[in-house]
């Protein structure tokens, strides 16, 4: 890489990391009873779109504490048919894969970087094959743009899904606008707990 280059990335890269620090800030500040109905609305809104139901295959991700938490679709998926996977990190790739999760009375163990995923032993799913995949990150904007940990093995591994990328944000998440770099995938849409935002259009739908 290039001396001009990385100059001029340095700004980017100091903008994320202020917009890390300010919206962990106010994730921060949500009381514990507010994240939980804020995450038991946005479990209720999801399955009341056309993207639920009509997806077949649905990767979530296991929740950190400042994340909306969408576990409870998990057992609600898998008694609709679907399959239910969640991401997990293959050290042999250096990448983030798709696994399904079919017994939730299994204790998810903790992958590389702590987070609870699905054994070495379990079915991984081609990412192509993913209907619907539902995106953890810090921050958003109404275009589908999104910061996240700072790592990019989620941009990497969203690079190869064909379906449906769905962002999930607290209000506090969704900003004006937030900076990408070249190798960032925009997603198709946003939930959070009061709006279904698709993404790049002026009207966000309730």
């Amino acid at each position: 890489m290039s001396r001009k280059l990385i100059d001029s990335l340095k700004p980017l890269e100091t903008s994320k990391t202020q917009i890390r620090a300010q919206v962990r800030d106010s994730l921060r500040r949500i009381p514990v009873e507010e994240r939980r109905l804020a995450s038991a609305r946005s479990c209720d809104l999801l399955q009341s779109r056309i993207e639920w139901r009509n997806a077949r295959s649905v990767l979530f991700y296991a929740p950190l504490a400042d994340e909306l938490d969408l576990s409870p679709l998990w057992r609600i998926g898998l008694s609709e048919g679907k399959i239910v996977a969640l991401p997990r990190f293959s050290r042999k790739a250096n990448e983030y894969v798709a696994c399904a999760i079919a017994n939730l009375k299994d204790s998810l163990p903790n992958g590389k970087f702590g987070i609870p995923e699905p054994g070495a032993d379990s079915r991984q799913i081609p990412l192509n094959q993913l209907d619907l995949v539902m995106v953890p990150g810090v921050a958003y904007d109404l275009s589908g743009r999104r910061v996240g940990r700072g790592r990019g093995f989620y941009d990497r591994m969203l690079a190869n899904v064909r379906g449906t990328k769905c962002g999930v944000a607290f209000e506090q998440q969704i900003l004006g606008e937030v900076p990408v770099e070249p190798h960032d995938v925009r997603l198709d849409c946003l939930l959070t707990p009061t709006r279904w935002i698709c993404c790049g259009q002026s009207s966000a739908l309730k």
